[in-house]
């Protein structure tokens, strides 16, 4: 299940202008003339969030096609073919962000710079505190594991390492209509 809370986290951190997340399909023109507006205003860059899941309107309109073709092929009994067509619609995505840089630096003619933060966050020593940690969250991992409490990850309560719940964690910062839940309480 691809969630956007940590890049839509991300982004409001990081001042972007547009934050594209799964729960919210993007249309790809939209965030092409935010970008040139704010060109056109003198800004002299754009950031834009992109969620690792993060989809396009149309992409999601060509998979539920393939995924109805699967559900009818099934009750023909011929579901091979669609399942093949389903699995290329899929590997579509990967790459996406990358050809999102190249589609609105064709759309803006503006330059696009990609910086994938799962490799930037990546440097650095850790400090002993980050190690014993990592190791208390794989002890506890494993120990959810053993007796068989899958669907949770783990997570530091004041000093208490705990499975959660994955549900419980989406539902906390993401809603159904991609709102952040966080910021309406604040």
């Amino acid at each position: 299940n691809k969630v956007g809370w940590l890049a839509l986290g991300a982004g409001i951190a990081g001042g972007a202008d547009a934050i594209l997340i799964p729960e919210i399909p993007y249309d790809v023109e939209r965030v092409a003339d935010a970008i040139r507006g704010r060109s056109h205003r003198g800004k002299r860059f754009s950031l834009v969030a992109v969620a690792e899941g993060a989809i396009s309107k149309q992409k999601v309109q060509a998979l539920r096609a393939a995924e109805n073709k699967v559900a009818k092929a099934k009750s023909r009994g011929d579901q091979a073919n669609a399942e093949a067509e389903l699995k290329q619609v899929e590997a579509q995505h990967v790459g996406n962000t990358m050809r999102l840089a190249r589609e609105l630096e064709e759309l803006t003619g503006l330059e696009s710079r990609v910086t994938i933060l799962g490799y930037l966050q990546r440097g650095g020593t850790p400090s002993a505190y980050d190690r014993e940690l990592g190791t208390r969250y794989g002890v506890e991992a494993v120990a959810l594991a053993m007796r068989g409490e899958f669907g949770k990850m783990v997570a530091l309560r004041c000093t208490e390492v705990v499975g959660v719940s994955l549900d419980s964690v989406i539902a906390e910062f993401v809603d159904d209509t991609g709102e952040w839940k966080k910021l309406r309480e604040v």
